[in-house]
């Protein structure tokens, strides 16, 4: 009954998504205040049915209800409760499903917390946000309903996919979708705007926390599945420019230059044409994630679907919102004309050339996914793009981007002079070059990546206090704890950044490998470390069996710890799964992975000791910290809110 009730549930969502696309846009073109208004009901229950269809579709999982083909595929009684839970999402048509939750639920909060907007852009972004969700409620119903019955259910089910079933992947599908679809609010606002042929400074305050609470989530969700990949896949490492894991990298790059260059709208009234682009690509990108993941186009560990009947119909929605966002643009560009004026050396030029540098580098990364796609169909011939390549093309604008961020930061508003700014940072240079100096004296002669990270991070991070210290002028300390959160989200970011690259150059640079075979009680050395592997036994899990091997771990003589990585088979799934085992340090993590058993009854053995691994997830919690803090700031959130509008204007 109640997978009858969801099911309803969602085809109600899906008419009450067309009226809100129709009614509340027609009622701002012709100033109909009834029409208009009708958009705000309509999005809450647009959200409160489709709430109530993920729900039921949750509930079938949690129940084990094998009379849905879904919960049959991606489902079993054995399955710990988490799982099945995450199994909701874990499958094509739950995360669907999933995806148009979060299209209404942003629908609903704008309803709900955009009382400052006029009225007719309201409406308007509104209608739009429910645009993409009748596109998505019509892709499920039409190619994939997550509530289609059995006529004989089986006893049991199929098991989800034993590489989702980990708590880092229960979580990164919810947050890396919040981001993703969070951008759909950025679109629906350019859009809007370009609708209404109208974009000030009031705009850029309202699309600015839409796209923050984005890219919060994104940073959320791509550092959880990194950070899943790194200790799930057995690999060691954290990123592998797979191209799924790309599909979320671009919106992100995106987002964070539409972040940047909406200041510049809310504060200058200039690069709006470029600020409205942005919002459309990032969503755009976001879609193009979509597609991939779902079309079959690109095999990855991380796709959901291969079917390429279902990819046409994301194609057909790329193109149509896409497609004629862009054309609008292209119509109603020259409605955004520019009102500030700025100098070439200015904190305006300085977030441009940060928008150049991210968008420049996403292009890059875009050209890299589909390459291999591209110089199939038009050449015949199969080519690879790995890392050799995102390394070499990418890693450049990140290193300019690390240069240049503490000095745009700095620069004034509309003139300044780059000598003065220089300046002030002359004490971070002589620390930063220092620390690089002092890691390359240390480091024995290796490459010359690691110093060079650890300079970029040192002046990103103390930079951006530097930065936050002079905003206190002479108010010391106490003027420092009251400046604004928005000041502090900006540091507290931008020092995450700067953590996060000095993390990944030392990893790279000073990571040591080991494979071996390991016989049992013969100690073995890596670097400073003694491992001995004590012996290998059977175990049994809820819905598994594992190979568990006893490794200890001893270090300048002392005993450090024991490791216990695991082989895991999963006899429903049929799939093996590695699971390594490893000791977290402040400055290291010690990584060990079991293999195959070899024919001298030894067994495959590989360990790497990753030197600040743990400092890239904490670089992406200090970026998203700092989202979280600048979106708490009272000021960011009711900016847009403080001007109530007093009717519907006049044409």
């Amino acid at each position: 009954m109640i997978t009858e009730l969801g099911h309803f549930a969602l085809i109600l969502a899906f008419l009450i998504a067309i009226v809100q696309m129709v009614v509340p846009l027609v009622g701002a073109h012709k100033r109909w205040p009834g029409w208009m208004a009708l958009a705000e009901p309509a999005a809450q229950a647009q959200f409160a049915f489709t709430a109530f269809a993920f729900a039921a579709l949750m509930w079938a999982f949690i129940t084990s209800d094998f009379s849905l083909l879904v919960v049959v595929q991606n489902s079993h009684s054995a399955k710990p409760m988490l799982y099945k839970i995450a199994g909701t999402w874990g499958n094509h048509e739950g995360s669907m499903l999933l995806w148009v939750l979060i299209v209404a639920l942003f629908g609903a909060l704008a309803s709900v917390f955009g009382e400052g907007l006029p009225p007719t852009l309201k409406a308007r972004v509104l209608s739009v946000q429910a645009a993409i969700g009748v596109a998505f409620f019509a892709f499920i119903l039409f190619t994939s309903n997550p509530f289609l019955r059995l006529a004989v259910p089986p006893m049991d089910g199929q098991d989800l996919n034993p590489l989702l079933q980990d708590p880092g992947l229960a979580f990164h599908p919810p947050f890396l979708y919040l981001g993703y679809v969070g951008l759909s609010m950025a679109f629906s606002f350019a859009v809007a705007a370009l609708i209404e042929g109208r974009v000030d400074a009031a705009w850029g305050r309202w699309v600015r926390p839409w796209t923050l609470a984005a890219w919060v989530f994104l940073t959320i969700g791509i550092g959880l599945g990194s950070w899943w990949a790194y200790y799930e896949l057995g690999w060691g490492g954290f990123w592998f420019w797979d191209p799924v894991e790309n599909a979320s990298f671009m919106p992100w790059l995106l987002a964070a230059a539409l972040l940047h260059s909406a200041i510049v709208v809310e504060k200058r009234e200039a690069l709006k044409s470029w600020t409205i682009l942005l919002a459309i690509l990032a969503f755009g990108f976001s879609l193009i994630g979509t597609f991939i993941v779902r079309s079959g186009l690109l095999t990855s560990v991380h796709a959901f679907a291969n079917d390429p009947e279902r990819g046409v119909f994301i194609l057909l929605i790329l193109g149509f919102f896409t497609g004629g966002a862009l054309l609008l643009f292209a119509l109603r560009a020259q409605t955004m004309e520019a009102k500030g004026v700025f100098s070439l050396i200015s904190r305006e030029s300085g977030l441009v050339v940060n928008n150049v540098l991210l968008a420049v580098s996403c292009f890059v990364v875009f050209f890299g996914t589909l390459w291999p796609v591209v110089a199939e169909m038009a050449f015949d011939r199969k080519l690879s793009v790995g890392p050799p390549f995102f390394d070499l093309a990418f890693s450049p604008f990140m290193v300019l981007l690390g240069l240049v961020l503490p000095v745009g930061a700095m620069l004034p508003w509309k003139r300044g002079r780059v000598k003065r700014t220089l300046w002030q940072l002359r004490y971070v240079f002589v620390l930063s070059l220092a620390l690089a100096a002092l890691a390359y004296a240390l480091q024995s002669g290796r490459s010359a990546l690691g110093p060079v990270g650890l300079f970029l991070g040192a002046w990103v991070v103390t930079g951006a206090f530097t930065d936050l210290w002079l905003r206190t002028g002479q108010g010391g300390v106490s003027r420092l704890i009251r400046l604004p959160r928005a000041d502090w989200g900006k540091a507290v970011a931008h020092a995450g950044l700067g953590v996060t690259i000095f993390a990944i150059a030392g990893l790279t640079a000073w990571e040591v490998e080991d494979i071996r075979v390991a016989e049992v009680n013969k100690p073995f050395k890596v670097a400073n470390y003694e491992l001995t592997l004590k012996g290998v036994r059977r175990e049994h899990g809820p819905n598994y069996f594992a190979t568990v091997a006893d490794i200890d771990v001893r270090h300048k003589g002392a005993a450090l710890t024991r490791l216990t990585p695991e082989k895991r088979d999963y006899p429903v799934a049929q799939m093996p799964t590695t699971e390594a085992s490893i000791d977290y340090r402040l400055t290291r993590d010690l990584y060990v992975v079991i293999g195959d058993q070899q024919s001298n009854g030894g067994w495959t053995v590989r360990t790497y000791i990753k030197p600040l691994a743990n400092w890239i997830w904490g670089g992406s919690i200090l970026m998203a910290l700092g989202g979280l803090l600048s979106l708490s700031d009272r000021r960011f959130r009711w900016a847009a809110g403080a001007r109530k509008p007093q009717g519907v204007p006049a044409e």
